[in-house]
Formats: C-alpha cells, sequence, structure tokens
C-alpha cells in the first residue's frame, strides 16, 4: 500500500512528460493550482476556509526556435521584451473532510516592447521600440477536488483529484496603441495586441488537477501536482494587430514534483523539485489551428515557506533549465519541400513566485507545509 503514493506521483510524471509536446513565448500564464500547499495539514475540514494569494512575475526576452536559443536578437537589440504580472485570489471551502471547493479569480498585467510591431526590426524597418499594455480580469476558475484516501487514517501519504471549468471572462481582444502603422508607417492606431498579453484566451474551459504527497520520514516529505487545461474551441476570432489569423485557443499544463524539507525549526520548510510548464502543438479535444506559439520550459524549483497558526508565506523561484518553442501547427501545415516554417518564441530565465494562505477555522491548526 505504501507504494501507490510514490507510483502514482511517477506515473502522473511520466504522462506529462509524455505529452509534452511544446510551449512558448510567454503564454505561460498563472498556474496558482500548482503552487499551493500540500501535506496532511493542508486538508480541510467539513466547513473550514482556505483564503489564498498568489503572485507571479516574469521577464521574458531570450528569443528560441527549437532548443536554440537566437542570441542575436539580444545583441541587435531587436528582442521582444514582455513583462508579465499575475496575482490570483482563490477561496476554498471544505464540503466534508474529504470533498473541497476552489474559486480562483486571476488578475494580469502585461507590458510588451517590441520593434517589429511598430514599424519593423531594422534593416529593413523604422527601428523605433514602443510598448503595448493589457491588463485585467483574467479568466476565472471553478474546481472541486477529492482526496481518494481517508485523511484521518492516512496522515503520512494522500492524493486528491480534482475537476473543474475556466470560464471565458478575461478579453481576448484587448487593444492597445501600435505606431508606424499602415502601407507608409505612418499611422498610430489602436489594434489587438499580441496573443501572449491577452488577459483571456476566449474559450470555455475543462480542468484536471492532481496533487499528492508520501512523508519519507520525519523530515522529508516527496510531493507533487500536475494540472491540465483542455480548450475545446479552436479559435476565438481575434487577431494580433487585426492582421487575419485568428488565435488559437490552446490547452495548457503544468507540473511539479520534488521534496519538501521540513526544518527544526516551527513551522519552517524548504522545497526543491522540478516544474514543466507546457502549451501544446495539438489540443486534446477540437481542432488545434489558429495562431499559437507551442512550447515549454522546464525548471529547477527551489522554495521557501514559514508557517503559523493559520497563517502561511511562501516563495518559490523556477530557473529554467530548458526551453523550447516548438513547431506549431500552421508551421507544420504551412511548410513545403522548399520552405521550412518554425516560428520563434521568447522566454524568461526565471519565474517569481509568492504565495500566502489563511485558514479560517474553529480550531487552531498545526503550520500546513508548502510545495
Amino acid at each position: 500500500m505504501k507504494k501507490i503514493y510514490l507510483i502514482t506521483l511517477l506515473f502522473t510524471l511520466i504522462i506529462a512528460v509524455q505529452k509534452a509536446y511544446s510551449q512558448g513565448c510567454v503564454a505561460i500564464r498563472g498556474f496558482s493550482t500548482c503552487n499551493g500547499q500540500v501535506g496532511s495539514e493542508s486538508f480541510l475540514p467539513k466547513g473550514e476556509w482556505l483564503i489564498n494569494g498568489n503572485f507571479r512575475y516574469f521577464h521574458s526576452f531570450r528569443h528560441f526556435r527549437g532548443h536554440e536559443e537566437e542570441t542575436y536578437r539580444v545583441e541587435e537589440g531587436t528582442e521582444v521584451i514582455n513583462d508579465s504580472y499575475f496575482f490570483d485570489a482563490s477561496v476554498s471551502y471544505g464540503f466534508s473532510d474529504r470533498w473541497y471547493g476552489s474559486l480562483i479569480l486571476p488578475l494580469v498585467y502585461h507590458e510588451r516592447s517590441s520593434m517589429y510591431e511598430h514599424g519593423g526590426n531594422p534593416p529593413n524597418g523604422l527601428g523605433d521600440r514602443h510598448k503595448t499594455y493589457a491588463s485585467g480580469l483574467g479568466d476565472i476558475r471553478l474546481s472541486a477536488a477529492y482526496w481518494v484516501l481517508n485523511p484521518d487514517k492516512n496522515s503520512r501519504g494522500n492524493f486528491s483529484v480534482g475537476l473543474g471549468i475556466k470560464l471565458p471572462t478575461g478579453d481576448y481582444g484587448a487593444t492597445s496603441t501600435f505606431y508606424n502603422q499602415g502601407d507608409n508607417r505612418d499611422q498610430t492606431l489602436e489594434l489587438t495586441v499580441d496573443q501572449s498579453i491577452q488577459p483571456g484566451d476566449g474559450g470555455f474551459g475543462g480542468t484536471l488537477e492532481l496533487q499528492g504527497y508520501r512523508m519519507l520520514s520525519h523530515s522529508f516529505m516527496l510531493n507533487g501536482s500536475f494540472f491540465y487545461l483542455a480548450n475545446p474551441r479552436e479559435t476565438n476570432g481575434e487577431s494580433s494587430r487585426n492582421r487575419g489569423t485568428e488565435f488559437s485557443v490552446p490547452d495548457q499544463y503544468a507540473i511539479r514534483l520534488g521534496l519538501t524539507y521540513v526544518s527544526a525549526v516551527p513551522g519552517l520548510s524548504f522545497y526543491l523539485g522540478g516544474r514543466h510548464e507546457c502549451i501544446p502543438v495539438y489540443d486534446l479535444i477540437g481542432g488545434s489551428d489558429g495562431f499559437r506559439r507551442p512550447g515549454y520550459a522546464l525548471s529547477i524549483e527551489p522554495g521557501i515557506n514559514y508557517a503559523k497558526s493559520k497563517f502561511s508565506v511562501n516563495v518559490n523561484v523556477p530557473i529554467a533549465l530548458e526551453r523550447n518553442r516548438t513547431r506549431s501547427y500552421l508551421d507544420i501545415q504551412n511548410s513545403t519541400p522548399d520552405q521550412y516554417r518554425h516560428g520563434d518564441a521568447a522566454f524568461a530565465d526565471y519565474l517569481i513566485n509568492l504565495g500566502f494562505a489563511w485558514r479560517i477555522s474553529k480550531k487552531m491548526p498545526t503550520p500546513f507545509h508548502s510545495m
């Protein structure tokens, strides 16, 4: 029976890696589900609440085509720079000692700096660098999850399975000011911003969420989580700078697996693990046409958590080890024997995740530990 928990986590990892077809250009959005607390003290007894907040930031500027970084983009100053800020506010409620539900309310702010969108990169363009902006409410998520094993009898290890829906509440046709537009590059126009900084994707989606843990000793805990968003809608009718090719509504997924060290200092724990975030080339349900930048990022993720009484705060900083902008569906469809197409994407060197949690309970809980 003890092997079930480890096998479950490893099986989850294998599934995610096998499906790692791709992900890229700052389309890595906020995955607060994969930043929460996992451990025997993370259960919500019936009638109790858990309030969470997760802040996420990244600065992307390194261009990749496949595994290869196009270092000349930074050297010549033509790189696209995205600064993206996410804040996910969530509330969870224990319907029973094993069933719980969550509501996630995301807020986003993006700045995108480029030359090619404002007259073109030199030597054929005007060479002016400008910024576009997008902000507001993202796509709200609702989910319900169930701890598979009885928490009272399995405090050293357990795993939960959750299903949810993602609502198209975020703006997927946000606009901003673009310079040097038109045939003569002499117009300033209000146009649709790049897909990577749109607050929403325009589709109803379904989510699968898995999380689990296993205490290996008094001080070490193996834990992991998996999140998959399936978007059946193929395209959403919008396009960058209103140029014709509609935005795809892609699937996304994220996975984490690592070890938590519970220190001798009450409430203080440390985490080290791996993180995989991906936008696939092909969706599980529905078509995969439209414009998307697929790819993935593999990162090593150190973290620290401190909990006292009903409060907990954690910081995790995933550092990229591998980035890959894979060929999109359009790249493959539009390639010919004479012309091989493979678009690029910009990735960040690291991400910053800062989270906090507040448990509203009738009794005083023991500190819970973070992933």
